[in-house]
């Protein structure tokens, strides 16, 4: 069991050779709810930059909406996630609530966002895809 959070998600939806990420898919993935509002914005900021053609990001919002990650939200997510920010020193909870969600399952978080990395590294339990 992993979380994975939107900055992952996005780059493996985005990415035309996605093999780097097979070792993920064995696990099961579990996300906060707002992963998919939080991808799909990072992914049309990319279409509206130029980043990406139209048609990868609309092959990327295919992937996104089909990738085989579940939504939690137990009990006390908010909770956590405003605990772990408080912990952590950061003024918003977004990020927190991928490292809650991994804290209250138990298990690891995988992020490619470098900062989120730093940041929750002291917890043990924040990798990137290439610590697995």
């Amino acid at each position: 069991m992993l979380v994975v959070d939107a900055s992952l998600v996005v780059e493996w939806c985005a990415a035309e050779e996605r093999r780097q990420l097979r070792e993920l898919l064995e696990d099961e993935l579990y996300a906060p709810r707002l992963l998919w509002s939080e991808a799909c914005s990072a992914l049309h900021e990319r279409a509206w930059r130029g980043d990406i053609e139209p048609a990868a990001a609309d092959l990327a919002r295919v992937r996104l909406a089909s990738a085989a990650v579940k939504a939690s939200a137990p009990r006390g997510l908010t909770d956590e996630a405003w605990r772990i920010a408080e912990l952590l020193g950061w003024a918003k909870t977004y990020d927190a609530e991928y490292v809650a969600l991994a804290s209250l399952l138990r298990c690891r978080l995988v992020t490619v966002d470098a900062r989120l990395r730093r940041g929750a590294d002291r917890l043990g339990f924040v990798v990137g895809p290439t610590e697995l």
